[in-house]
């Protein structure tokens, strides 16, 4: 197989966090008495760091307003949220049989650094994955910053590494990296959005994931 390491992005990709994410933004607008947004526009910033998506929806803020959006995200996000997000089937079953074979599993991930290590520990995931890097890290996607780092901790070239993702700023990462992509249809961006961004193949969902690899082997 060409690939020895499989770089994945977390929401959208492995889980189904979607509703979660809108609603915990919705709450986070509605208590601090924010310009509404509608469901598409929260739903277009996910996949990007918490910075660079309040920016995309609040352009003027300052920084004690980047601080306080923050603060009532993370609590609807991580203590008050009444939806639940679950892994996409096929998910464990995709990075068990990686992790058999041999490969090196990593993420890269717009969420924040506690939010990764709940979900890893609540998913039973973390023992997979060799390397991790989240937007409070390091520099957002598309910025290439997140594999560089993956890469270099592990010792891999981009010829060797695969990048996992449901957005456009996944792609766009991988492809500022010189890094292959292959797309993920089950988030936000719809499928012509991903293959603009010239994928090696778009795939519906993460359980096709094993499939594909093993049909271009």
């Amino acid at each position: 197989m060409k690939y020895k390491l499989f770089v994945f992005d977390w929401d959208g990709t492995l889980m189904d966090s979607q509703a979660h994410i809108v609603a915990s933004f919705q709450s986070s607008i509605r208590d601090l008495a924010l310009p509404p947004k509608d469901d598409n526009e929260i739903k277009n910033i996910i996949g990007l760091g918490m910075k660079e998506a309040i920016n995309a929806l609040f352009p003027q803020g300052d920084d004690s307003f980047h601080v306080l959006l923050m603060e009532r995200y993370r609590y609807h996000y991580l203590i008050d949220s009444q939806s639940r997000s679950e892994l996409y089937p096929g998910a464990h079953e995709a990075l068990e049989k990686l992790t058999q074979l041999g490969h090196l599993l990593a993420v890269a991930t717009g969420k924040g650094k506690t939010g990764l290590k709940r979900v890893l520990k609540e998913t039973g995931l973390g023992p997979f994955f060799h390397s991790t890097r989240c937007a409070d890290e390091t520099s957002s996607k598309p910025h290439p910053q997140m594999l560089l780092e993956i890469m270099e901790e592990l010792d891999m070239q981009p010829d060797e590494t695969l990048m996992i993702g449901d957005t456009e700023y996944d792609l766009e990462m991988a492809s500022n990296a010189g890094v292959a992509s292959l797309a993920v249809s089950t988030g936000v961006h719809e499928r012509e959005r991903l293959l603009s961004h010239n994928p090696v193949a778009c795939i519906a969902h993460i359980g096709e994931m094993l499939g594909w690899l093993q049909d271009t082997q």
